[in-house]
């Protein structure tokens, strides 16, 4: 007998098929018009290897990297037909499509490519990282306490930037014979810089009130997602009040694992929707846009799940509660902030305005807000970061130079353009 979930699994099959086939036609379209790439101009790459889905985790990236951009150019390399597309869209540096091994090796023989960023742990960065002669760095997609922050996949590359102090001590715990003082530099959140953008409401009396829940994750260890335990109850408590406004900025994977978490989601749309029908003045917003920074400086709270939109908040150093997970395999790394954050729990949802009231009239969350930020975050001040992470990719260039100087009778290192045997295809 044929299920339902095994009917919505052929039917996504056969969307994501035609899907593809679209983007791939779509794609030479846009690059033909577009031309080449100049040769010889790129020596810093970011590699994604994910499709649209998780384009998330490269857009946190999009400023910081437009402004490292301005110093030293920048390209992503990018694997999949419907990420590229995309990127082409919205990234404000240079995009290369590398779909194929052939098309990676052509784009090094044609650059100079001496650093190369990591976003995230996609087992397909291991296709980039057999070419030696560069420096391989993972700067992640975010900064967090959650299990994914202290993977021994980080001994697979030449450096890992990371946030601060807490950082350090928290890889410390996992990684044995890792040499934390020259391979772990950290830059803090060059993000906070870049904290601005365009209100899409005319701010008011109302008390803004940012929810930015993350998915329901791929097994019970990470399920941190609280829209389906927390979120429905939440919003249609804060809808009904008329001192407050909802910024809901849902996590694109939402639903990607649980159908009843998508459902969830979507219920919690509809009843925004139906708010802002009864009382346009109310101007509650649902999020799905590609720029994350104003709704963390424009919120006067923020409500956000075991994840990296915690320490994204935490930069901002102003008020914020986390949902604390239903799941009792959650893990939870109480070691940091959260051995010390406002905690939500599925029961307290419905009196979440008398809550956030009580939190915000607190007077002592500010100064110990600014401990935690120092501790995750090193200087706070607007600039600093973005020093940092300038800083950190000039002395890797000035290492490059270093050991290309050293090195500079050795063989040439055709040996790293052997046959490939990888799967190459998407």
């Amino acid at each position: 007998m044929v299920s339902s979930k095994d009917i919505r699994l052929a039917a996504k099959l056969v969307k994501d098929v035609l899907g593809s086939r679209k983007a791939q036609r779509l794609l030479t379209e846009r690059l033909s018009a577009r031309g080449p790439l100049p040769a010889h101009r790129f020596k810093i790459a970011v590699y994604f290897a994910d499709g649209p889905v998780n384009l998330y985790q490269m857009r946190q990236w999009y400023k910081p990297l437009a402004k490292l951009a301005e110093t030293w150019p920048v390209v992503v390399l990018s694997r999949t037909a419907g990420g590229t597309l995309k990127l082409l869209d919205e990234s404000p540096v240079p995009v290369a499509y590398v779909r194929k091994i052939v098309d990676l090796e052509r784009l090094i023989a044609e650059q100079d490519i001496r650093i190369v960023l990591y976003v995230n742990q996609n087992s397909r960065n291991f296709q980039m990282m057999r070419y030696g002669r560069r420096w391989h760095v993972f700067i992640n997609h975010g900064e967090s306490d959650k299990m994914y922050m202290t993977t021994n996949q980080f001994k697979a590359y030449d450096y890992s930037f990371v946030a601060g102090r807490a950082a350090v001590a928290r890889l410390g715990k996992v990684l044995w014979d890792y040499d934390f003082d020259k391979r772990a530099i950290t830059i803090g959140r060059p993000q906070a810089d870049h904290y601005s953008g365009q209100l899409p409401y005319t701010p008011d009396e109302r008390t803004v009130v940012l929810y930015a829940p993350t998915w329901e994750g791929d097994r019970a260890a990470a399920a941190y997602g609280s829209v389906a335990t927390h979120g429905v109850s939440l919003v249609t408590a804060l809808l009904q009040s008329p001192r407050h406004r909802v910024i809901y900025r849902p996590h694109p994977r939402s639903g990607v694992v649980d159908h009843a978490y998508g459902q969830a989601n979507k219920q919690i749309m509809a009843a925004i929707t139906a708010a802002n029908e009864r009382d346009a003045g109310a101007q509650h917003i649902i999020d799905t846009g590609a720029d994350l920074g104003w709704q963390l400086s424009a919120a006067d709270v923020a409500i956000v799940d075991i994840s990296a939109m915690v320490y994204d908040r935490l930069a901002s150093g102003r008020p914020l509660m986390v949902t604390r997970p239903q799941n009792p395999l959650a893990a939870i790394d109480t070691s940091g902030y959260l051995s010390d954050c406002e905690w939500l729990a599925t029961g307290d949802t419905a009196g979440i305005v008398e809550t956030l009231d009580e939190l915000m009239s607190d007077d002592t969350a500010e100064v110990r807000l600014r401990g935690w930020v120092e501790q995750y975050f090193g200087d706070p001040t607007p600039g600093a970061a973005t020093a940092r992470f300038h800083g950190a990719i000039g002395h890797l260039l000035e290492e490059w130079d270093r050991f290309a100087a050293l090195h500079a009778d050795d063989d040439a290192g055709l040996a790293e353009f052997e046959d490939v045997s990888e799967i190459d295809e998407v």
